[in-house]
């Protein structure tokens, strides 16, 4: 499936992907504040590509301009997320390229996959959430109208190796709606 918005498509990652995956993770600004580490080389982005980004609602975010992947928005579903485990319930992801930050792609792209999740998926909540520090995802999160559900002051980090403060927020349908 492909979502498309005023800028941007949402497709599929392909493996042909790895080349732009790779130009904008290996970036230490990006990763690490949304809890993975920068990538090392070509080769760790596709096996990402196949490994990571291989769920049912994950997409790779492109510019209509050139279809180029500049970034990644996923709706996690039960079974892939820790922040519900109800099939009627999911989770929010979102990075891009820190070179189109503060162009308001990634609302753009979210505002799509909330339609697409409350819409066409059924969803009921739509869970979202950030680390203690990271004040760009907190505020697309704020634009997008998510509310704040709570904080844990030990999250696991595993791919970082540590424990960090995280803040949860969600958007019912009800919301959604009147926010549109």
């Amino acid at each position: 499936m492909v979502l498309s918005t005023e800028r941007l498509l949402l497709r599929p990652w392909k493996e042909t992907d790895a080349e732009s995956l790779y130009e904008y993770a290996k970036n230490p600004e990006v990763g690490p504040i949304a809890g993975w580490p920068p990538h090392k080389n070509i080769e760790e982005s596709r096996e990402v590509i196949q490994n990571v980004f291989n769920g049912k609602e994950c997409y790779a975010v492109c510019l209509k301009s050139d279809n180029r992947a500049v970034g990644a928005i996923e709706l996690k579903l039960n079974g892939t997320t820790d922040m519900t485990d109800k099939d009627d319930e999911c989770e929010l992801g979102y990075w891009i390229g820190q070179e189109f930050w503060g162009q308001g792609l990634i609302p753009e792209a979210a505002r799509e996959l909330l339609r697409h999740g409350f819409e066409d998926l059924g969803m009921k909540i739509i869970w979202c959430g950030y680390y203690e520090g990271n004040t760009k995802s907190k505020r697309v999160q704020e634009k997008l109208g998510f509310v704040y559900h709570h904080t844990c002051n030990d999250v696991p980090v595993p791919l970082m190796g540590e424990t960090r403060i995280g803040h949860t927020n969600y958007m019912t349908r009800e919301q959604w709606k009147a926010n549109r």
